[in-house]
């Protein structure tokens, strides 16, 4: 049986994505479709499953490039299957455990940190450490437009 194909529309309408979207996965080599005589593009009906997984991906915090690398390591850049999910996951499980351990860091941390230096706290262990905001004057330095790197670059000094 020969493959079915869709258009752009669909496949938006289908995966609830933007056609922008989808040109951009496109683009950034996630997705690739063909051309019709008319230059429309034309995905086989079997993006749906490769759009979700990308989607599902995303949905737990992976980056596009590891979602197009993992791509890039099936066989002839096939669809994924449930088994390649199972074994990606398994491979992406370090990768989660560590930003969740980095977001157990940042909820501890919050209760010193007001996160823009808007009350000049005294010590800000992530965005004002040492009070240096307070070099720029008063009020939020960082939503005043001042760079916060500026700051944590310079606490070190005088």
């Amino acid at each position: 049986m020969a493959e079915q194909f869709i258009d752009i529309s669909e496949l938006a309408a289908r995966s609830g994505l933007a056609a922008s979207a989808l040109r951009f996965y496109e683009a950034e080599g996630l997705i690739v479709s063909l051309r019709s005589a008319g230059n429309r593009r034309r995905f086989p009906r079997s993006i749906l499953r490769k759009v979700a997984f990308i989607r599902a991906a995303q949905n737990v915090g992976l980056t596009l490039d590891a979602i197009k690398a993992a791509l890039g390591g099936l066989p002839s850049g096939r669809t994924p299957t449930k088994a390649d999910w199972e074994s990606l996951s398994r491979q992406w499980a370090v990768l989660l455990d560590e930003k969740i351990a980095a977001l157990h860091r940042l909820r501890n941390a919050l209760g010193s940190c007001i996160g823009c230096g808007c009350l000049s706290l005294k010590r800000c262990a992530l965005y004002n450490p040492g009070d240096a905001a307070r070099a720029k004057g008063f009020g939020a330095r960082y939503l005043l437009g001042d760079d916060p790197k500026q700051f944590m670059a310079s606490e070190g000094e005088g």
